[in-house]
């Protein structure tokens, strides 16, 4: 996958999972998180499922990235002495 499929992955699955968890994050922040989300979603799948669920711009890519992206924001949350965002 392109780097500017990973940059517009990440967009909308960061941006999605600010909305579906409540926060409001800039454009870099969503980037970041998705992208993050992405590469999490793709690890925990192959361990789960086994199989390559980030191979390039489809919907099954950006629905892991999606999923990735809300366990990360939640473990992030979860963590002690973190306020909550």
């Amino acid at each position: 996958m392109s780097i500017l499929a990973w940059i517009v992955v990440g967009l909308l699955a960061g941006w999605l999972a600010g909305v579906v968890m409540g926060g409001n994050y800039g454009i870099v922040a969503s980037i970041v998180v998705g992208i993050v989300g992405a590469l999490l979603g793709g690890f925990l799948a192959a361990l789960a499922l086994g199989g390559d669920y980030v191979t390039g711009f489809n919907f099954t890519t950006l629905i892991t990235a999606f999923i990735g992206a809300v366990i990360l924001i939640a473990g992030v949350r979860a963590l002690p002495g973190r306020s909550p965002v």
